[in-house]
């Protein structure tokens, strides 16, 4: 049995412990939140033995194994370092840092640690992006061009189930960063060219709230992403693959072809829920004592591409 502590009681922890129940010899331990009655209540609803405000209690809780961190992103990267020298496997939601240094910092103390770290690229994992990578791997597909929107309604600090938090989402660090590593994992290929530009920045959560972002891989693959917090309409992300056999419309787990006929993805893998899909490989890497796909390494060459972003966006 794995033991786990799951760090954050938003949308994304709630997510984590959904998953974790379809997964035989994992259990969750622990739940830690900083609002108290809100982390009781969790505790309660999915039938975790304790909850702690306080991290180091919740990592030092006898029987976990593994940490998922799902907190604000600005706390990422220090306790995914703590995770790790507390001898914790840890799992770290998208994205694994909001800074290369930070980046860096955690792939230094997996090296030094030999501890199972890996970052929550959950587009590697949704069955509709599966199928495209099977086709891609067997030959059938070229990727030639990815357009992909990303699309909220976000003028305030809400989280994914619309409920207030306190710290602030990112359209680059966050967003961006799903497409940046999904795009050069499906073209096989490291992207060598970028550009951005980026709308004005809200006057109170200081970030800016429409973003374009154009990126090209060493084998010749582009991508055009658009990004709002201002769209009024449903939410979520809509990936177009043009490739030289079809074009095909993935959105989250689900999949249809350039004409939205459906595609039955639901023989792809052994659930349709990603975020489990992603849980499942965290926990395959423990137990067989290797890299997991989307590991805090392979993740980081999209940390820099993000920089690089950065750099253009704001100067």
């Amino acid at each position: 049995m794995i033991g786990v502590a799951v760090i954050g009681g938003g949308a994304f922890g709630q997510k984590h412990l959904d998953g974790l129940k379809q997964i035989d010899g994992v259990e969750a331990k622990v739940v830690m939140g900083r609002r108290e009655e809100q982390i009781r209540g969790i505790a309660e609803q999915y039938g975790v033995a304790k909850y702690t405000t306080d991290f180091d209690d919740a990592i030092n809780t006898p029987g976990v194994d593994a940490v998922i961190i799902t907190s604000p992103t600005q706390l990422h990267a220090q306790q995914a370092i703590a995770a790790m020298r507390a001898g914790k496997h840890v799992e770290i939601e998208i994205p694994m840092a909001d800074s290369v240094a930070d980046a860096e910092a955690i792939c230094a103390v997996q090296k030094e640690t030999g501890v199972i770290a890996m970052a929550g690229h959950t587009r590697r994992f949704n069955p509709s992006h599966q199928w495209v990578r099977q086709k891609i791997e067997k030959g059938e597909l070229t990727i030639q061009q990815m357009d992909v929107q990303t699309y909220f309604f976000r003028r305030s600090n809400l989280n994914a189930k619309g409920e207030p938090r306190s710290w602030t989402d990112h359209l680059l660090w966050h967003h961006a960063c799903h497409t940046v590593d999904l795009f050069a994992y499906q073209a096989q290929s490291p992207i060598v060219e970028m550009f951005g530009v980026q709308g004005p920045k809200h006057p109170e959560l200081g970030i800016a709230m429409d973003m374009s972002i154009g990126l090209k891989t060493e084998n010749g693959a582009l991508c055009t992403l658009s990004l709002s917090f201002n769209n009024n309409g449903p939410i979520g992300t809509t990936f177009r693959y043009i490739c030289d056999n079809g074009t095909y419309l993935a959105k989250y787990d689900d999949l249809y072809d350039g004409n939205e006929v459906a595609i039955d993805v639901s023989q792809v893998a052994v659930s349709m829920n990603g975020i489990e899909l992603q849980d499942r490989e965290f926990f395959a890497a423990i137990r067989e004592g290797r890299e997991p796909n989307a590991s805090v390494h392979q993740a980081l060459a999209t940390m820099k591409v993000l920089g690089a972003l950065e750099d253009m966006l704001e100067n």
